[in-house]
């Protein structure tokens, strides 16, 4: 078979592993021995099985065991990262605690599904260390610890200290099965991102295809920084997720290209799932009056960037398509009434654009 033609490989999530690590080391404190591998029951029901990485026995109370996380073929940060577990007997009544070992990061800000102060350990994979745990004893007393070697690191590489994750990454999934490019875990960022914004009674949002638009944006509002949503490609994610979730005011920061995306009725900005309709960009610079040469000039044009720099001065393109991009924005808010700003910047930072309404 073309290698180009095979199926893209399914990974697990970072709740999957420490899940597979912490029944792993709990079986060892029963039986005194690692076994080579442990199966676990993913929230779905199918039970899959996972190769440990280290064990180490502390004493016949504590042992620790570890997962190499394996991503399949999703570029997700974590892939590869080595997902540590240490479980440790109590005495009976103290149920099951759970604490944030190195790499993995603490709750600071309110908005997210757990509480401040909480280990940064999500509801989902909690309850499949628990029923994993029950799997080995019927009413296990022990204290969770999970970590990520050199979690502190990969986490810098995430939207964690922005959602106020301080010292590591969080530990996720829902499924504990990780789809490759659904960017699953991006969304859910946004979500939380969002979340974390309307606790804190921020009534606008700035939410940004890429660094550029959001340092331009912030030079205009200077807003907390947990009122800035990086939704790259995914504007139609913000929009969904802010028709249930609303706020006073949503600015829309971005580059002339992906925004011309959004303006012809693209939510996804993404190069692979969009691409800017050239014909129709010039006829929109036809509409504002722009000669016939110069409409030739934009149909033959290879980029975004090469229209306006055609148009300049000249043709008012970049408000134009801001005032397009506002229309798909309210569309697809209908009904939600909110205020909606598009704001455009080329790749320096400079301002080609605005509609707000």
């Amino acid at each position: 078979m073309n290698q180009e033609n095979q199926p893209l490989r399914y990974g697990w999530s970072t709740g999957a592993c420490a899940t597979a690590a912490a029944k792993a080391a709990y079986l060892a404190i029963y039986n005194g021995f690692f076994l080579d591998c442990v199966e676990i029951t993913l929230p779905s029901g199918k039970k899959v099985s996972f190769s440990l990485f280290k064990t180490q026995m502390i004493d016949k109370n504590c042992a620790i065991a570890s997962v190499i996380k394996d991503a399949g073929d999703d570029p997700d940060v974590t892939h590869g990262a080595e997902i540590w577990v240490q479980i440790k007997r109590l005495g009976k009544g103290q149920g099951i605690l759970f604490k944030a070992g190195k790499g993995v990061g603490t709750v600071t800000k309110p908005g997210l599904p757990l509480a401040v102060g909480e280990p940064a350990i999500n509801p989902v994979p909690r309850q499949m260390i628990v029923s994993a745990l029950s799997e080995v004893y019927d009413d296990p007393h022990v204290e969770v610890t999970v970590g990520v070697t050199n979690g502190e690191a990969i986490a810098l590489k995430t939207m964690n200290p922005r959602l106020g994750i301080l010292g590591g990454l969080s530990i996720l999934g829902t499924t504990g099965i990780v789809v490759p490019f659904s960017c699953a875990a991006w969304i859910a960022s946004i979500h939380r991102g969002i979340d974390v914004a309307r606790a804190a009674r921020l009534d606008h949002l700035i939410a940004s295809t890429g660094n550029v638009s959001e340092v331009a944006a912030q030079k205009i509002y200077n807003l907390p920084d947990s009122a800035l949503i990086e939704m790259g490609d995914f504007a139609g994610g913000v929009l969904k997720y802010i028709k249930t979730h609303s706020v006073k005011k949503l600015t829309l920061a971005g580059g002339v290209a992906k925004m011309t995306k959004l303006a012809q009725g693209h939510l996804d900005l993404h190069s692979k799932r969009s691409s800017v309709d050239i014909e129709l960009l010039a006829e929109w610079v036809a509409q504002l009056g722009a000669r016939q040469e110069m409409v030739e000039q934009v149909k033959n044009a290879n980029t975004t960037a090469e229209v306006f720099s055609l148009c300049q001065e000249q043709i008012p393109l970049g408000d134009f398509i801001a005032q397009k991009a506002l229309q798909i924005t309210k569309q697809a808010l209908d009904p939600v009434l909110i205020e909606i700003e598009i704001l455009l910047f080329d790749r320096q930072g400079k301002a080609q654009g605005k509609a707000i309404g």
